[in-house]
């Protein structure tokens, strides 16, 4: 199974810390963002990882080399200037194959359990007339009340009372086919023409997630888990090695 991680953006609402630093490799709780990503794709079996990256992205590579400390496989898509989500996605395409695929934001913290994807990557993969993509929404952050869409019957709709996209998905990669190398696409409201077709079906996911944009969400974020870790100290993760500062 093959995930990709989007971490091209250049995290202007970071700056100053993503000056010097991608915003993907920001620590918080320990470790950068990206990793607690990674480590929690190789804990529910998507190993094959594809990143893209733009913005001081040789230094993306250097921390986290080809993934073997992460037991795990990473490639990387560059990408000159940021992409955006369709665009990057079809920029790696040679990279993800020809089979459904993950995608996730490399700057959201969630508990989300990947593995609940893989259903719906069988799905998507046997039944591509029916269903082209899966969004996981969450409850309405405080900076975006409003929301994005709804659920209507376990599909995405637009009518309705929203729900916030969480920036993980499952998707099926005709859906780039048509995108040209290096071309600039958004996700919304390219998917939106999916959505009103009924070919996205989605899910609610109720427990913990976070948008981090801003240095005040890292420094908030980075303050509950370091005391959850005080308090309860996490156990070993088996064949995945801890993130350790400068480790390549």
């Amino acid at each position: 199974m093959k995930a990709m991680i989007l971490a091209a953006g250049r995290g202007e609402r970071m700056r100053p810390l993503s000056d010097h630093t991608p915003k993907p490799l920001l620590v918080v709780g320990g470790k950068p963002l990206v990793v607690w990503q990674i480590e929690r794709l190789v804990r529910a079996g998507f190993d094959d990882i594809v990143i893209n990256h733009a913005h001081l992205g040789s230094l993306m590579e250097a921390a986290l080399g080809d993934g073997g400390q992460f037991a795990s496989r990473i490639r990387y898509s560059p990408e000159p200037q940021a992409l955006e989500t369709m665009g990057g996605i079809a920029q790696a395409l040679p990279l993800l194959g020809p089979e459904p695929f993950l995608a996730v934001s490399a700057d959201i913290y969630t508990e989300f359990d990947y593995a609940r994807l893989k259903p719906r990557l069988e799905e998507i993969a046997l039944r591509p007339e029916q269903v082209v993509a899966h969004f996981v929404l969450t409850d309405n952050p405080d900076f975006h009340p409003d929301g994005d869409m709804g659920l209507n019957d376990g599909r995405v709709s637009l009518e309705g009372p929203k729900l916030n996209y969480g920036n993980i998905a499952v998707f099926h990669p005709q859906l780039f086919s048509d995108i040209l190398p290096g071309t600039k696409c958004a996700l919304f409201p390219f998917m939106y023409q999916q959505v009103r077709a009924g070919k996205v079906s989605g899910e609610h996911f109720r427990g913990c997630w976070f948008n981090i944009g801003t240095p005040q969400q890292l420094m908030a974020l980075d303050r509950l888990l370091r005391s959850q870790r005080a308090q309860y100290p996490p156990p070993p993760l088996a064949n995945i090695s801890r993130w350790k500062p400068g480790s390549n």
